[in-house]
């Protein structure tokens, strides 16, 4: 006997599921509904199977091929329109001619005895069986009444509950013979319940209700697809299950990671190849699809998520359907009865409120609240560029085709022929972004000069050597999940705000230029970099004193590419120094704040243990540098950019220094006792650097461990910082501690308050309100300056549904205080 799978139906109840899935391929444990509806149909000797198709039915035939894959002779039979129950079957009669057949739809679960159904049809002589089952609710299916032997006698379709007089309902599995199709006209919509069978009944032909025992869902709505995977996971339906049984109820299937300190409460399912962090809880009645990352601090519960989904750190899914490709930001919610499209964004610290449907390829911006279903519009990112490049997780946000479009899009806003500068650090995320990187721009008609693996202030000063510009892929800090793809000018300074939007607006229009195939650009691996950059430093930044001292200096590399130049360096400086962490350490990229500070723990036990008179550490690029005194005492990074400044300027004696205004006011105080001056910048990295380029500019500094060194280059340089450094402590006989003795302490303290997108505007608007009288300084955000000297300073950031607030004070108290009112404002104003 031959079996008819009918899978051509939209699902429309389903939305935004099937809207670029069809229903039957919606899986069901990790598995598409209908392939366990075919795994039924081979248990019980249906092997040859005709499969109706018409809504994405090239989906349904790509899927299941031939059925070779499970044993099984498929043929398809395809719908030019909609067709009906009974109309899709007699489109596949050339086939079924000759026999007895089954029909069964592809889009319900069931574990029926089908055999024993077929066993009934024979017995009886029947033209057509009808399988039935026993629901506590019949609304939503077709009732039949049989009499003592079996024999239909009434059928009513989708009743009310005042026309209810049974509780047995049509499944739409039936066995019938070949004649049936007498009664179907082709090419016509024709059901059966509400067509052929009261035909066939008013004819007293023989049609036969036969009671399964079993397992049954109709898979057709948002409730009754979560209710059939619990139902799986508690073993209420007889299906296969891939994968191995851990403990009672959790399921894993080959290929998986999961962390021992992952909470797992099952029943659950996690698929093939799917990674689960440590922290992370997974609760019952979750479906984990394959290859989805749950990253640490994530929950979910009565979840069904698809395949290739990213669920970043805190993020909270109960009871939501999540379609595939979709990324879930770092401390998201989705709420119970939500539905999640295909390949959608749902940004950081957003809610994605119960019922609420997300259509396929929609972004939710970051701490954006959705109470109504997005299905037209597409809430996107604004700009591609936040405070460290264009940033994201790799292969989730930052993919080698975005690398490849964004190369493109930089390369057109450069001249054909222009060569531009390319390097990474040591990661192999950074390594392989980085060639797809070249192969577009080459595509472009720019020559590239890549510099492999570099420090980023060797990669700056190399772009600043004849190069358009440079792109730098490195892991981004103290993230190691996450890259950033940084783009520097022809100076190699990142790039200026205007320079962004021309970026972001070529990248949006995707208007890329390509390149004749004479105009691909050339590959050069330049020579010698390190010695280059070192001699150009030696040359630049004042050495004298460093030998004649006697200095003994500590050196933490961090195992990053700053120990790349150190030897050379070290040597030529002629000072007396020990490296640690000097080797490249591929599977640390970068470092959590957590692993910096035990770093810097551990450096100053080695500096007061040798005597040295002081020790520094760099971050892994080589772009920051932290500072122990003598004492191995850590020297915090707000406090050592007084101490630097303090030095320069008491040797420089004028000249101005470049700070953002976020920096205590005591700064203004150790520049001014020295005849300098502040010329406060913004926030923004390449503010910093365009004062620091320019003439009178003795130093600049960021508060983070970022130094410029003027002379030498304009932007931040960790190398240039401490060969500086030990200069000026040569010159000065002073200590590191006794500089930080004799400056005052600040008391600047920070706050991050979460804001929507959509009241930025209202909170700064509100904030000047507030202001009233006051002193109002608008260089970056709004600072709002006391009569007293505290100031209270409010930014909100360019790339993130998040307000800064900064405050100083003459104590911790009064700047917490000062927070605290402000705080309130930007709260009041987000409400």
């Amino acid at each position: 006997m031959k079996a008819v799978v009918m899978a051509g139906g939209e699902g429309t109840r389903l939305r935004p599921m099937t809207s670029s899935m069809p229903k039957p391929l919606l899986p069901v444990a990790n598995r598409p509904i209908m392939e366990h509806v075919l795994r039924l149909l081979k248990k019980h000797g249906l092997n040859e199977t005709v499969v109706t198709v018409q809504f994405l039915a090239s989906l349904v035939k790509n899927y299941f091929g031939d059925g070779e894959e499970l044993g099984m002779e498929l043929t398809y039979a395809n719908e030019e329109k909609p067709l009906g129950t009974a109309g899709s079957v007699k489109n596949a009669e050339e086939a079924l001619k000759d026999d007895a057949f089954l029909v069964i739809s592809g889009d319900a679960l069931t574990d029926f005895d089908l055999t024993e159904l077929i066993n009934f049809h024979k017995e009886k002589g029947a033209l057509v069986t009808v399988c039935l089952t026993r629901v506590p609710n019949p609304l939503e299916f077709g009732i039949t009444i049989v009499d003592e032997e079996g024999k239909v006698e009434r059928f009513l379709e989708k009743p009310t509950w005042g026309q209810v007089f049974s509780d047995t309902v049509n499944t739409g599995i039936y066995v019938m013979e070949p004649e049936v199709f007498d009664y179907v006209e082709a090419d016509v919509p024709v059901d059966w319940s509400g067509d052929v069978f009261p035909q066939l009944m008013k004819e007293g032909k023989p049609i036969y209700g036969y009671v399964a025992e079993g397992y049954w869902e109709d898979v057709g709505t948002h409730e009754s697809y979560v209710k059939a995977q619990a139902d799986v996971l508690e073993g209420k339906v007889n299906v296969d299950i891939d994968g191995f049984e851990i403990s009672p109820g959790v399921w894993v299937a080959e290929g998986a990671e999961v962390h021992p300190d992952a909470v797992l409460r099952g029943p659950l399912y996690i698929g093939d190849y799917a990674k689960v962090e440590a922290g992370a809880e997974i609760r019952e009645h979750t479906v984990v699809g394959s290859n989805v990352v749950v990253k640490s601090g994530a929950f979910l519960h009565k979840a069904v998520v698809h395949d290739n989904v990213y669920i970043g750190q805190h993020s909270n899914l109960r009871g939501c359907v999540v379609g595939k490709n979709t990324d879930i930001m770092r401390a998201a919610r989705i709420e119970d009865g939500a539905v999640i499209g295909d390949e959608c964004l749902i940004g950081e610290e957003s809610i994605v409120q119960g019922n609420v449907r997300v259509y396929p390829f929609k972004t939710i911006e970051a701490g954006a609240f959705v109470n109504t279903s997005v299905i037209w519009e597409s809430r996107g990112q604004a700009h591609l560029f936040g405070a460290r490049g264009v940033s994201g997780i790799l292969n989730v946000e930052i993919t080698p085709e975005l690398a490849v479009r964004l190369a493109g899009a930089y390369a057109t806003t450069l001249k054909k022929g222009s060569t531009v500068t390319t390097a990474r650090d040591h990661s192999r995320g950074a390594r392989a972004l980085k060639r797809a990187v070249i192969s577009a721009l080459q595509a472009s008609a720019i020559d590239v000069r890549d510099l492999e693996n570099v420090p980023l202030p060797v990669a700056r000063q190399q772009t600043a050597r004849g190069s358009a510009g440079g792109i730098m892929i490195r892991t981004s800090p103290g993230v190691p999940d996450s890259v950033d793809i940084m783009f520097f000018d022809g100076q190699g300074a990142d790039l200026s705000q205007g320079s962004q939007r021309k970026l972001d607006r070529v990248f949006a229009r995707q208007e890329y230029r390509r390149a004749f195939p004479g105009e691909i650009g050339d590959l050069h691996f330049p020579a010698s970099v390190f010695d280059s950059y070192t001699g150009s430093l030696l040359r630049n930044v004042d050495t004298t004193g460093i030998a004649e001292s006697g200095l003994k200096v500590v050196v933490d590399a961090s195992n990053g590419s700053a120990g790349l130049v150190l030897p050379s360096l070290l040597g030529k400086l002629g000072v007396d120094s020990l490296t640690i962490n000097p080797g490249l350490d591929e599977s640390r990229p970068t470092e959590t704040a957590e692993m910096r500070r035990k770093g810097l723990v551990r450096l100053g036990e080695i500096v007061a243990s040798s005597g040295a008179a002081f020790g520094v550490r760099f971050d892994p690029v080589g772009e920051r540098l932290s500072l122990v005194d003598e004492k191995g005492r850590i020297i915090e990074d707000d406090r050592a950019l007084l101490v630097m400044l303090d030095l320069v300027a008491a040797e420089r004696r004028s000249g101005r220094v470049a700070l953002p205004v976020t920096t205590t006011r005591i700064a203004e105080q150790v520049a001014a006792y020295h005849g300098t001056q502040v010329e406060w910048t913004t926030t923004s990295p390449d503010d910093l650097t365009r004062v620091g380029r320019e003439e009178g500019t003795i130093f600049g500094g960021d508060g983070k461990g970022g130094f410029i060194v003027p002379e030498f280059s304009g932007v931040y340089d960790g190398t240039a910082a401490f060969v500086r450094l030990i200069g000026l402590v040569a010159r000065t006989q002073l200590t590191l501690s006794q500089i930080d003795a004799r400056i005052p302490r600040a008391h600047v303290l920070k706050r991050d308050l979460a804001t929507p997108w959509a009241v930025k505007g209202l909170v700064m608007r509100r904030v000047v309100e507030a202001a009233g009288d006051r002193s109002v300084d608008t260089t970056d955000g709004v600072r709002v300056v006391e009569t007293d000297g505290r100031w209270v300073m409010v930014l909100p950031d360019p790339a993130e549904a998040v307000t800064h607030l900064w405050a100083e004070g003459p104590d911790d108290a009064s700047a917490q205080a000062l927070l605290d009112e402000w705080s309130a404002v930007v709260d009041s104003a987000g409400r």
